[in-house]
């Protein structure tokens, strides 16, 4: 059995996990929803089990179906119903555009592209109304979109309009020499001022719906980090993307043992509670695809995560 999912965009993916002893006896929609993560709905996974696209050994089974230790769950997701992404009237806080590139200031909370789960509202549905058109390097269900943010990370994040600016900005991304700054709101006090942290980052064989750092089956991440203030038992740090895997500043602020405030997979249930995790693209600078010229971006914390540090502050 092949651990690792692959989905073609726009096409049936599957995915496929055996079914380890910690998870023996659970429900099916259960197992299958805490592999998939928060951002599933129970009543999706519940809708697929009906029609047979989640399988226990080759088998339909019911919702109220106990998976035990051993057993082969396969998910085939369907094709999307949709051939095309609906624009949507969404409002966006557009800090630069031109014909080549837009940059946006998302909201924590929006996700990025559609996907199984989220076939609406996300910042795809709002750029296809906004913009007369975005680059098709992606396929249909990502239109534009050169690089993501998740969907509880606020800030920066730019899209192609065009498939010459698209290959541009992605190319910069590839050499690493696109500025991505974050500002991120760690539990504890970091015994230095600054470092980096370069760990290699793969999917958790524990936890499908994580990443870890890990040897196998991973690839190079380098965060740098310098600290902004300190409050004791927290602290406010900048980092600095280096590499852009998914996940990358919360596993490696977790695997200091520093995770970020209000991380819903990597932090802590104890302490500040945040709607999201306090994690903010602010920084964004790159080579303009047709000028040449460099841009760089700055967009300042959301608010509740200011009223934290101001709480903090004032304690």
């Amino acid at each position: 059995m092949n651990d690792n999912k692959t989905f073609a965009d726009t096409e049936s993916g599957m995915m496929e996990w055996k079914v380890e002893t910690a998870s023996a006896k659970e429900r099916i929609d259960k197992y299958v929803k805490a592999l998939l993560g928060e951002d599933m709905s129970r009543s999706q996974i519940q809708l697929w089990i009906q029609n047979g696209d989640i399988t226990v050994n080759g088998a339909q089974v019911k919702v109220n179906h106990k998976v035990a230790e051993g057993d082969l769950v396969t998910l085939i997701i369907p094709a999307p119903e949709y051939t095309e992404i609906v624009p949507e009237h969404i409002p966006l806080d557009v800090y630069f555009e031109d014909k080549d590139v837009i940059v946006i200031n998302k909201e924590r909370g929006m996700v990025v592209h559609p996907a199984p789960g989220h076939p609406s509202g996300t910042l795809v549905n709002a750029l296809m109304y906004h913009c007369q058109d975005l680059s098709g390097i992606n396929g249909e269900l990502r239109p534009g979109i050169v690089h993501r943010i998740d969907k509880d990370t606020s800030g920066l994040i730019m899209a192609a309009k065009n498939d010459k600016a698209h290959a541009s900005l992605a190319a910069q991304l590839k050499e690493h020499s696109v500025t991505r700054k974050y500002f991120a709101l760690v539990h504890g006090n970091l015994s230095h001022d600054q470092g980096t942290v370069d760990a290699p980052i793969g999917r958790d064989p524990h936890d499908r719906k994580m990443y870890t750092v890990i040897d196998r089956n991973s690839k190079e991440a380098v965060t740098h980090f310098q600290v902004v203030e300190r409050f004791g038992d927290y602290t406010l740090l900048e980092l600095k993307l280096e590499t852009g895997r998914t996940h990358q500043i919360r596993v490696h602020m977790k695997f200091i043992g520093h995770p970020i405030v209000g991380d819903p997979l990597y932090g802590r249930s104890k302490g500040i509670k945040m709607n999201g995790q306090a994690l903010h693209a602010a920084v964004l600078g790159f080579v303009h695809p047709s000028s040449e010229q460099y841009l760089e971006f700055t967009a300042p914390l959301p608010d509740d995560m200011e009223e934290v540090l101001l709480a903090l502050r004032n304690r």
